[in-house]
């Protein structure tokens, strides 16, 4: 709790002692509303929206989760005229900027809605086109939950986990309900719906504007945010076009700082970055910083140089690429090691001891969203909590002895995802962590009778090697040469002869239903676009029914013309 009060800024600050003390005996029922309110008018004059987060933080040993998640609102009306909003000025390409980008499209599709909802008559096409398009908003949700939330928790605000979570749940659960009811044709219940879903969401995006996002920018530093922007991209995007990588802000302290541990504490000395730089209304957010040393070097170069020599020689480590290890059975170099896991054709995420999530093979068919954030993070905060008891009892039950195994899958039309779950044990039998593994076996239960033949199989096999390369990492580390290749694909499409649209392709135009008649183009795809590469990922087919040009060409950040325009290219030269 310390590290996020001091890094807020808000060490020696006895506001805050007083603006808890009057929250806690207004959650208690001791001060009705118009009197806590009044004495925090009294006493505090107004809060700032880290203020009002440190607060809620701080209530977190008083009060349940679930208690604080249902006693949210009470709390935003209980700060109403005290609570201020930050007039914060956020870059361009800001993960934060993104996120509030986001918020206003979502925006614009819930008037959409309010004013469908006054037409004298229901036409269900209008409404399946905006639900599409409300569907992509788990995207906006997995990206906090994945990207923003972990790196929040390593500077001690978690309630983001506890509790927003919850909310995001709610959102995700009222969109997935009124598509259910809307493509089974129950127009009277969908209709009743609508304003509550319309509610619930708007309700969420304020408490995005007005508290989560000010205080991530008032508490995190400037490479947070570099780094949060690369995995935002691993992830994607809600509704809008993928901005540019996140490249800092020339005025932010240098970027030498490391990033906090995942002890909740930042192992570093800071002055964060973004203090002084957050204009609050009506008050002047204080700086703060944070002091301690991860090694015993401290501040002496030298010292910390022979720490760091003396740890490399104890674990054999050195800068020849290829000294092999020794292993249980062969050994290998650690270039090897990593191609291993990265070609597998299974996820495979790997949770110790403790309770801290260790490792992930980084695939491209990787069928669950990963951010590398998400290393070294209590697996308990990686999941929604109505999901909490059953990873509980699979930990508890591992480490107890009980269970060594158990597994799920996920059945839905053409999809099987087959995940597992494994006590990892040491020859002493001691418990040393669980190993997940989640495959799509799609395919594998499509197959009858034997083959014993050899076979070349296309994309549409279980395993094939374009599913499986990394295109940003076989290029260059920087990105440049990815971005030049795909500039050249793009200006290709754009600067050769034009092709007659006598397909009659338009944004609104389905994707799938092209590959049947146009013979190789799925297999094309990746040379049109290298983000096309997802089109061969197992939840893909979830999108079969759905994908349209429009929303194909901007997840692959290409003009809609010079997709269509390489699509007729292809067909016209495979006549």
């Amino acid at each position: 709790m310390d590290t996020m009060k001091q890094a807020l800024g808000l060490t020696g600050n006895d506001r805050m002692e007083v603006m808890i003390d009057i929250k806690d005996r207004f959650l208690s029922g001791t001060l009705d509303l118009e009197t806590a309110r009044t004495l925090l008018k009294e006493k505090i004059g107004t809060c700032t929206p880290d203020e009002f987060a440190y607060g809620e933080q701080q209530l977190k040993g008083s009060y349940t989760d679930e208690e604080i998640t249902h006693r949210m609102d009470d709390l935003l009306e209980l700060f109403d005229g005290i609570l201020i909003r930050a007039n914060n000025e956020y870059p361009v390409h800001h993960p934060l900027t993104v996120y509030l980008d986001e918020i206003d499209a979502m925006e614009q599709q819930l008037g959409e809605m309010e004013t469908m909802l006054q037409a004298p008559h229901f036409i269900l096409n209008p409404w399946l086109g905006v639900y599409d398009a409300l569907t992509t908003w788990r995207i906006h949700l997995a990206r906090k939950q994945n990207q923003l939330y972990p790196v929040l928790e390593r500077y001690g605000f978690d309630r983001p986990t506890k509790i927003m979570w919850t909310f995001d749940d709610a959102v995700r659960d009222a969109i997935s309900e009124s598509k259910q009811l809307l493509e089974s044709g129950q127009e009277s219940e969908f209709l009743a719906k609508q304003a509550d879903v319309i509610d619930i969401i708007r309700d969420l995006n304020n408490k995005e504007k007005e508290v989560l996002i000010p205080t991530a920018w008032k508490l995190l530093q400037d490479i947070d945010f570099i780094t949060m922007s690369r995995g935002d991209h691993e992830i994607g995007f809600a509704f809008i076009t993928p901005p540019p990588f996140y490249e800092g802000r020339p005025d932010a302290v240098p970027s030498h700082h490391s990033e906090p541990s995942t002890n909740n504490a930042p192992q570093h000395t800071f002055t964060g970055a973004n203090q002084g730089h957050v204009t609050q209304t009506g008050s002047v957010a204080s700086t703060g910083s944070v002091s301690s040393t991860a090694l015993s070097g401290g501040a002496n170069p030298t010292a910390l140089l022979q720490e760091l020599a003396q740890l490399v020689g104890k674990y054999g480590i050195n800068g020849n690429a290829e000294q092999t290890h020794d292993l249980a059975v062969g050994s290998l170099t650690i270039e090897q090691i990593k191609l291993i896991f990265k070609f597998l054709p299974v996820d495979i995420t790997f949770v110790d001891e403790n309770d801290l999530v260790r490792f992930y093979n980084d695939t491209k068919h990787r069928i669950f969203p990963r951010s590398s954030n998400i290393i070294g993070r209590v697996v308990q905060n990686c999941h929604p909590k109505k999901s909490l008891p059953l990873v509980q009892e699979i930990i508890d039950s591992f480490k107890a002895g009980r269970q060594d195994y158990t597994e799920m899958w996920i059945d839905k039309p053409d999809l099987f995802i087959h995940i597992e779950y494994i006590a990892v044990r040491n020859e002493e039998g001691q418990f040393k962590g669980i190993l997940e593994m989640v495959q799509d076996c799609t395919h594998i239960r499509s197959l009858s009778g034997s083959r014993k033949e050899l076979i070349w199989e296309g994309s549409d096999s279980a395993y094939h090697a374009v599913d499986h390369i990394d295109y940003k990492h076989v290029r260059k580390e920087d990105g440049t040469a990815s971005t030049t290749e795909q500039n050249t694909v793009q200006k290709s499409a754009s600067q050769s002869t034009v092709y007659e649209n006598d397909l009659g392709l338009t944004g609104d135009t389905k994707l799938f239903p092209l590959f049947d008649v146009i013979p190789g183009l799925k297999d094309h795809m990746i040379h049109i676009n290298p983000n096309f590469k997802m089109l061969n990922s197992p939840l893909a087919k979830l999108m079969k029914f759905k994908a349209t040009l429009s929303m194909v060409a901007e997840r692959g950040e290409m003009p809609l013309d010079d997709l269509i325009q390489a699509i007729l290219a292809f067909k016209h030269n495979q006549q």
